[in-house]
C-alpha cells in the first residue's frame, strides 16, 4: 500500500536564497538546512517499503523528521527540532494517494529506549510493593483483629484472607504480576509490534537498535507481512543487512552525490559484511 507517494525538499538555490534574506546572523546552525542539499537529495519517491541508508551524518533521520514534521504525524519523544524547522518544511511539498490514516506515526531509537525504562521502572515498583506485602501479611495472619465499626471491614478482610491463604496466594490476589521480564530487545521488539496497526503509515528510525540478529530477522518477517498483507508503508533508516533485505524495498543510498537507489547487495556497508565473512570463510567449515 502506499499512502505517500512522493516527498521533495528545497534545493541549494531555494535554501541560499532563503539564508541570504536572513537579517539574524547570531546563529551557529540553520539545521535542518544544508544537510540533505548537501547530497543533492531534492525528492524521495516511495514504495509500499522504502528505505534511507547511509552512514552517520547522510541525513536519514533529518529527512523521516522532516517527513513526519511536515505530515504532522503521531511520535512519543521529542528530538532535535531546531528555530528552522518551520522555514525549512515550509519549503518542502509531497503528494498522497488518498488520506493519510489518522494513527501514523514516527518510531525513534528514543520512543524505544524510554518504552524499554519505563517499564523498567513499572517493574521496579511493582517489587516494592511485593515486599510491602509480605510484611503486610505476616502482621495480618498473626494479629488478633476484632471488627469494631465498618470502619474495619477492609482489614478484616485481609486479616481473613491472610489466615486462609499461604503467603505466596495472599500477595498474588492484591498485586498484579510484573509486566512480563523481557530484554531489551524484547521490550524493544514488543514496541514495534504494539505500534504498528493495520492500515498506516510508518516511518522507522534505525529500528534495529537493541534488536539481536534473529530478533531484526524477526521484525523483517512482520514488517514484510504488514507490508504486504495488511495496508501499512514503511519508510525505514537503516544500516541492518536483515532490514535492508526485505523483499521489493526501493533503498535510497544517502552517501552518494546525488542520492541513489542502490540493490541491497550493491551498497557498501553490505559488502564490508560479505568481504568479511568471504575472509573468515573456512572457520566456519
Amino acid at each position: 500500500m502506499v499512502y505517500l507517494s512522493h516527498f521533495s525538499f528545497p534545493d541549494i538555490e531555494q535554501e541560499y536564497s532563503f539564508l541570504m534574506g536572513m537579517k539574524r546572523t547570531c546563529y551557529d546552525t540553520y539545521y535542518p538546512f544544508q544537510v540533505l542539499s548537501r547530497h543533492q537529495l531534492r525528492m524521495l519517491d516511495f514504495e509500499p517499503v522504502t528505505i534511507l541508508y547511509g552512514g552517520n551524518g547522510s541525513g536519514k533521520t533529518t529527512a523521516l523528521n522532516v517527513i513526519a514534521e511536515k505530515l504532522g504525524l503521531k511520535r512519543d519523544t521529542a528530538y532535535n527540532r531546531s528555530n528552522f524547522y518551520e522555514d525549512y518544511t515550509r519549503m518542502c511539498d509531497f503528494e498522497t494517494q488518498g488520506k493519510i490514516p489518522k494513527d501514523s506515526r514516527i518510531i525513534t531509537s528514543d520512543d524505544v529506549f524510554d518504552f524499554i525504562l519505563n517499564l523498567r521502572s513499572l517493574n521496579d515498583g511493582i517489587n516494592q510493593k511485593r515486599e510491602d506485602l509480605f510484611e503486610e501479611y505476616l502482621e495480618a495472619k498473626y494479629s488478633h483483629f476484632q471488627m469494631k465499626s465498618l470502619d474495619d471491614y477492609e482489614q478484616l478482610k485481609k486479616s481473613h484472607m491472610a489466615k486462609t491463604k499461604t503467603q505466596s496466594r495472599y500477595v498474588r490476589n492484591q498485586l498484579m504480576d510484573n509486566v512480563r521480564e523481557h530484554s531489551n530487545g524484547e521490550s524493544a521488539f514488543l514496541y514495534f509490534t504494539e505500534k504498528i496497526q493495520e492500515n498506516g503509515l510508518y516511518l522507522l528510525d534505525e529500528p534495529e537498535n537493541s534488536l539481536s540478529p534473529l530478533r531484526q530477522q524477526e521484525l523483517l518477517k512482520f514488517l514484510e507481512d504488514s507490508a504486504r498483507f495488511f495496508g501499512c508503508q514503511f519508510i525505514i533508516s537503516t544500516h541492518s543487512p536483515f532490514l535492508l533485505s526485505i523483499k521489493s524495498a526501493k533503498i535510497y543510498d544517502m552517501d552518494e552525490e546525488p542520492v541513489d537507489v542502490k540493490k541491497w547487495t550493491k551498497l557498501p556497508g553490505i559488502r564490508v559484511y560479505y568481504d568479511f565473512f568471504r575472509q573468515h570463510e573456512r572457520e566456519f567449515d
